[in-house]
């Protein structure tokens, strides 16, 4: 885009543009997309009863918490977010190894893995 012309860099930017012609994604759209991605491991977590698709739905409500931090660390012009969001993904590898460690402990113990079935914790 030509620096030359102050009205059609105005009309750029308005339109969503950056100086150099690429269109800006709305922060608005990261948002919907990680608000739905919550949605539905919420979902997920409150209507199914296998293990494993609860452990996956658990997963992508913190994949979808991760894209709100690097939206909002994006939108504002620091990594502070983008780091947090390192932390959080180390926390959740260690969580999902542990998670499917209990998960095949369970299933040596009675192989079923339904929720309402596993009661080896009850007294």
């Amino acid at each position: 885009m030509n620096s030359n012309y102050p009205f059609l860099k105005l009309t750029a930017l308005l339109r969503g543009e950056t100086e150099w012609g690429f269109m800006l994604i709305p922060i608005e759209y990261y948002l919907i997309l990680s608000a739905f991605m919550f949605i539905v491991g919420v979902a997920g977590v409150l209507t199914r009863r296998n293990a494993i698709i609860v452990f996956m739905s658990i997963e992508l409500m913190l994949n979808s918490a991760n894209l709100s931090l690097v939206t909002f660390s994006s939108y504002m012009g620091n990594s502070i977010g983008q780091l947090f969001v390192f932390f959080v993904m180390a926390v959740a590898a260690a969580e999902a190894a542990v998670g499917l460690a209990i998960i095949i402990a369970l299933f040596r113990n009675k192989p079923t893995l339904n929720i309402d079935e596993i009661n080896i914790l009850k007294w």
